[in-house]
């Protein structure tokens, strides 16, 4: 009887990132997420180039500093009213 421990895990499949029995194995899954992850960073980069992603940019900076203000103006309003 040869004394290596007998694993319950299945033996990875470096080829195709799966197990024997068909499961992903950590480093598929991993790399997969990774390369998702990275392809949405670069569509947002390319999306800021293109005009229409910056007229959206700067719709919303206007938003926030419509806001912003708006936000100013009701504060000033309630310290004069207090006073």
């Amino acid at each position: 009887m040869p004394d290596e421990p007998e694993s319950s895990a299945p033996e990875p499949d470096a080829d195709t990132g799966y197990t024997s029995s068909g499961v992903p194995t950590f480093d598929s899954v991993r790399e997969k997420i990774e390369s998702r992850y990275e392809t949405s960073l670069g569509a947002a980069e390319l999306d800021a180039e293109t005009p229409e992603g910056r007229d959206v940019d700067e719709q919303f900076e206007a938003r926030q500093q419509a806001a912003a203000d708006r936000l100013a103006q009701i504060r000033e309003s309630m310290r004069d009213d207090h006073h």
